[in-house]
């Protein structure tokens, strides 16, 4: 067996932490996955793998190899889908991921546009509101809020939003306006148990308040629904509700406290050597979403 198949075994193995795993999306008998790992470890000088009864994991030198071989076998296949053309004609299927709502208003209508515009390619949304392991689950794509980690991807800056805390006319007649932040103690709170839903809201000038939220949703759009109704007010993103507050159906209050506005960044893991289908995608996406009033 040749070392670059060896390789992709050796990653298989340390992905699915399973010989039995590997050899079956490999389609190659266990055998033959055991041997290659073997052969490996031979070549090295050192143990890779660590097999328990249960699990298959790496160890210290294997984490490094691991690494080593993703690069290695990463490019080539650039060099092979170079020589095959892909590397400048958008080819294959192509993975994004956004939150929910933010996915559905504004990256659906990218992906689509960009499927209209390259007919041999297709397009898998990942939307939810929890973080993406982009690697992992193979997102070539992610479209994403708020400050980012150090990862190494590329990452480029397409506008920001902000925190916003709504209520309808109605409830405000009722129970009138907060001037501050303090006094969102004394208001009721529909709160969204997402990835915004923490009970401590932040302001300006490092203000914090821990509001009682008498209701939880589990959606943004059932927090919003009952800040529409009348119920009491709610804080989400200021693009979930747009519509609303044009309609004047909700209105923003404390707009002076608000803390800084979050960024908005197209994120995709191969940096310059991106194939084409990424490239393209990102070069719409990034054009569309700075065009969007609301993002910026």
């Amino acid at each position: 067996m040749d070392r670059w198949q060896a390789m992709r075994i050796f990653v298989k193995v340390a992905e699915t932490e399973s010989f039995v795993a590997a050899a079956r999306d490999m389609h190659v008998s266990a055998p033959v996955v055991t041997r290659a790992i073997a052969s490996l470890e031979a070549l090295i000088g050192t143990r890779l793998l660590v097999r328990t009864t249960r699990s298959v994991k790496m160890t210290e030198a294997g984490v490094r190899y691991f690494d080593d071989c993703r690069r290695i076998l990463s490019d080539i296949a650039e060099a092979e889908a170079a020589a095959a053309g892909s590397y400048a004609t958008p080819a294959g299927t192509l993975a994004v991921t956004a939150s929910a709502m933010f996915g559905q208003i504004y990256v659906l209508p990218i992906v689509t546009k960009y499927l209209d515009a390259h007919p041999t390619m297709s397009a898998r949304t990942f939307f939810v509101d929890r973080p993406v392991n982009i690697v992992e689950e193979g997102i070539d794509v992610a479209i994403r809020i708020g400050h980012l980690p150090d990862s190494g991807f590329s990452a480029i800056k397409v506008g920001t939003v902000r925190r916003v805390i709504v209520g309808s006319p109605a409830y405000f007649d009722r129970h009138g306006i907060p001037e501050t932040s303090a006094d969102l103690k004394h208001h009721r709170i529909a709160a969204a148990t997402s990835a915004w839903g923490s009970p401590e809201w932040r302001f300006a000038n490092d203000q914090r308040v821990t509001v009682n939220a008498v209701l939880q949703c589990n959606t943004n759009d059932a927090a919003i629904a009952a800040a529409k109704a009348g119920w009491g007010l709610t804080r989400v993103l200021h693009y979930q509700v747009g519509p609303a507050l044009q309609a004047g159906e909700l209105q923003i209050v404390l707009a002076d406290n608000e803390e800084p506005p979050l960024p908005i960044h197209v994120m995709h893991p191969e940096g310059r050597h991106a194939p084409a289908k990424v490239r393209a995608f990102v070069d719409l996406a990034v054009s569309r979403l700075r065009e969007s009033r609301l993002l910026n």
